[in-house]
Order: C-alpha cells, then structure tokens, then sequence
C-alpha cells in the first residue's frame, strides 16, 4: 500500500484516490447555520464558548473530572458526565475543480472503548456508470479496519490500516472521520465564537464556530487517538482546522463539522467531514477480526 501525503503537492489526486487504500477513488474526476438567538443574549462570551467545546471533547473522550449530572446552562456538561455510546452518521464532502463528491456513512461508536462499526456508501463513479458496494468500517485506536474493499481483496477479508502511520492520522483516508479523532480536535481549539441557538433534528442546540490546531490537540489527546493526531499534525500543510460545533443543553456534542484543505500545483482541493451523534446509549458491540481474516497481499488501486 502506498502512502500518499497530504502535503504540497500531492494535490487533488492524493485525496480523491483516499491516501492509502483508495476508498475515495470514486472521486478521481473531481481533479479534472447561523442560529437563531444572540451570544448576548443567551451570555456566552469568548472563554465560556472555548470551555464549552473544550468540555463537550473531553466528555466524549471520557476524561471529564469531578462528579455530577447537570449541565452549567450554556457552558458545557458538567463534570463526571460522560457521552458512552452513541448512533453515528457521516458525510465528506471533496470539492475541487467545480466538482463535488459525496461519501456518507452510518453506523455507531462507543467513546468509552473508541470502537465502532460504520457502513460505508461510496457515489458513483465520476462518469455515472459504476456502483459500489457498501464498505463496512470498523474504528478501533490506532486501527481502521475495511470489508468489501474491493480491487482484488477477498470478499472474505478484511483490510487493516495502521492510522499512527497516515499521514492524515485517518482524518479524512476512510472516508469518515473517525468520531473520537472529530472530537479530539476539539480539543486544540484556540479561538470559538458562539453563533446562537438552533434546532438540530429536533433538539435544541448551541452552535459555536472556531478553529482548531491539530498540534495542539494531539498533544491534549487521550492514548487512543494521540497517535494518529501526532501523523495529522505532521502531514497536513496547514495545522489550523475550521470547525462547527453544535452541542445540546446537556453539554454533548451533537454534530460536528471540520474543513480540511490542501493545497497543489492544481486547483485547491476541500475535504469537509461531518458527523452526527444522537440516540447515546444505544447498544454497541465491534468484535475486531481475527489475524487470519486480515488480507496481506498487495490492493489496487481502482
């Protein structure tokens, strides 16, 4: 497997043919909310809106300290809460050159353990004419894990990519943004503005704006997805990512959204990776693949 790096250079290509195994390949011809309410008003001002997204990350990452249940109104869960287990929906989106395309996911994650279990569906092809298989993904720290990758692995088998060695860290060469890694960015955010209250599938939220700097937020990070932020804040070309965060009145994050660009010779290349979280608690069960299931042999490129 080739690893192609997101640095100056490798361009549009790198990201539509998905870094490492060409899960975004389906993509190769694309080289070719504000709220309702005001900050004022609800009394968010600049560090309680950063200690908001600080909270909900570490809450998801389960290293909240202290004890509680109770949302502080308009800051962040309170300390001791913790996210557990959640039902998880992806979209990234690549735009370059005019094109747009669209890879969404769905599944669900547990922040206790960082595993989960995502159903990947790619777009066609950019002439329209090949449908894909769904790819099943399974998220583990430091490991991501892809049946039905196609392009000469067995049906049977499953592809495992080391994510410590990515030059992404698995930010955007799934396909999906892994859900801790998405939080764990949060943790590197350094200036959050609050844009208002929303309605979010049918849940009030708190929407924030604001960047956050991966080097930062590997060095915050928990063991799990440490490794992976360090690949990150290493092989992108720029180490300040744009955010959307939109959080609920207990303080959990409910939908996150990050803008990755990287710049070529060729037309600048956007990734914008989005997730939603609802129905925490639910049951989650990822049994990883055993050593003999794994594919060895050499992947294809579509």
């Amino acid at each position: 497997m080739v690893v192609r790096q997101h640095r100056s250079g490798s361009g549009a290509r790198a990201v539509c043919a998905l870094a490492v195994v060409g899960v975004m390949a389906t993509a190769a011809g694309c080289s070719g909310g504000g709220g309702d309410g005001s900050a004022a008003a609800d009394g968010q001002g600049g560090a309680e809106a950063l200690d908001a997204v600080h909270r909900a990350a570490a809450v998801l990452a389960g290293t909240a300290s202290g004890t509680g249940t109770t949302a502080v109104a308009g800051v962040g869960p309170a300390p001791g809460t913790t996210a557990g287990t959640a039902e998880v929906r992806t979209a990234m989106e690549t735009a370059a050159g005019g094109t747009r395309v669209t890879i969404r996911g769905r599944g669900s994650y547990d922040f206790r353990s960082g595993r989960g279990r995502l159903t990947v569906v790619l777009p066609k092809d950019a002439a329209g004419e090949d449908e894909h298989r769904p790819i099943t993904e399974l998220l583990a720290p430091g490991a991501l894990y892809m049946r039905n990758r196609g392009a000469g692995v067995p049906a049977d088998k499953w592809v495992r990519v080391d994510t410590t060695t990515l030059a992404d860290g698995n930010l955007v060469t799934g396909g999906v943004t892994d859900p801790m890694a998405a939080a764990e960015l949060l943790r590197g955010a350094r200036r959050v503005t609050y844009a208002g209250r929303t309605v979010l599938a049918g849940v009030p939220v708190r929407h924030y704006r604001g960047t956050a700097e991966i080097g930062l937020a590997a060095r915050g990070a928990g063991p799990g997805s440490r490794g992976a932020l360090t690949a990150a804040a290493k092989g992108f070309r720029t180490d300040t990512v744009p955010f959307d965060a939109y959080l609920d009145d207990q303080g959990r994050l409910r939908k996150v959204r990050h803008r990755f660009s990287f710049a070529n010779e060729g037309p600048p290349v956007e990734v914008v990776s989005t997730i939603l979280l609802f129905g925490f608690g639910v049951p989650v069960s990822v049994r990883l693949p055993d050593g003999r299931d794994i594919y060895t042999g050499r992947i294809r490129q579509r």
